[in-house]
């Protein structure tokens, strides 16, 4: 699939970026792979792990999605986008409320023209479960930034860029997780906990990379599209990471929920479902004859919502301990 083709990922020394070039270069053979990101210090130390000495298809490209100039001389001869550049972290966001905006909001309006005037063929945006009936501004904003991406399917025409959006769960042991978080706490003998009856989805980094890339293949454009993944309990976490630790209940922070939502119920009506993922597919006149409606899939039930509190996947303490020892 990506064999012979240029690769750009945004966003491509943060943990999605990193494991997404270790895959790729591990399964395929891409003409470039182009490290798209703003930081310099966090090129040069992934220019350790990856020196274009052994990998000559690597390229490492500094910019900033917020500077369309830059992403437009990034894309020239891309093939294909990978879209993981955002600011994520909920307090951060609604502190600085204008800067997620500048980023979420207004870069990916910025990749969507870069994308077309280029003549990428297929863009797939990484997207969040706090975009699903959000509650803070970084969720909004990821939300806008997945109906902007599906929108941008009408504005491609004759170049035929093809816009697509995968959202999953929380990530095991990325920056931001709970886990690093707990393991320092677990050394004070107190964990804070926000709420016994809190749940996250779970997916591992490789899991979330090897289905945006499966995305690659499978899209048409317009969709968004949602791997079938368990829950977890936070107390249960606690119990895997610190077993001896007292709990301390400190509320849920603003902004947070105390389940989160992939698919709600109004999605329900344009979702259907695969053996191991879901699609939620656009209200636009355009998609009709793109639909995925075939013997391998089949629209889910009225009023159906996929809710971390009420996934029948969950969990148990030993699966957990062993996804974090891997």
């Amino acid at each position: 699939m990506l064999n012979n083709k240029a690769i750009l990922i945004t966003g491509g020394t943060g943990s999605f970026g990193k494991k997404c070039t270790e895959i790729i270069l591990k399964k395929y053979k891409p003409n470039k792979l182009i490290i798209f990101s703003r930081d310099e210090l966090k090129q040069f130390e992934m220019s350790q792990l990856f020196p274009e000495k052994k990998y000559p298809c690597i390229r490492y490209f500094i910019g900033d999605v917020r500077d369309k100039d830059r992403l437009s001389r990034a894309f020239d001869g891309v093939d294909c986008i990978i879209h993981a550049a955002a600011l994520k972290q909920v307090p951060a966001a609604e502190r600085n409320p204008f800067e997620v905006i500048q980023t979420n909001i207004i870069g990916a309006q910025n990749i969507i023209n870069a994308a077309i005037d280029r003549d990428v063929k297929k863009v797939v945006a990484l997207s969040t479960d706090k975009a699903a009936n959000p509650v803070n501004l970084y969720g909004a904003t990821k939300l806008c930034s997945d109906k902007l991406f599906i929108s941008g399917n009408s504005y491609s025409g004759g170049h035929g860029t093809r816009f697509s959006v995968v959202r999953y769960g929380n990530v095991i042991g990325t920056r931001g997780s709970v886990i690093p978080f707990f393991k320092k706490m677990k050394d004070t003998g107190v964990i804070p906990i926000t709420d016994t009856e809190m749940t996250r989805f779970w997916i591992t980094l490789e899991q979330g990379v090897n289905f945006v890339l499966k995305c690659l293949e499978v899209s048409n454009g317009g969709e968004l599209l949602v791997p079938k993944i368990p829950s977890m309990k936070v107390l249960d976490l606690v119990e895997v990471i610190a077993p001896d630790s007292r709990h301390e209940i400190v509320g849920i922070r603003p902004g947070e929920k105390i389940h989160e939502v992939m698919i709600t119920r109004d999605d329900s009506r344009h979702t259907l479902e695969f053996d191991d993922y879901y699609i939620i597919e656009p209200e636009f006149p355009w998609w009709s004859n793109d639909s995925h409606m075939s013997n391998k899939a089949k629209p889910v039930q009225k009023d159906f919502e996929y809710n971390s509190g009420t996934n029948p996947w969950f969990l148990s303490v030993n699966e957990m301990r062993e996804m974090i020892k891997a």
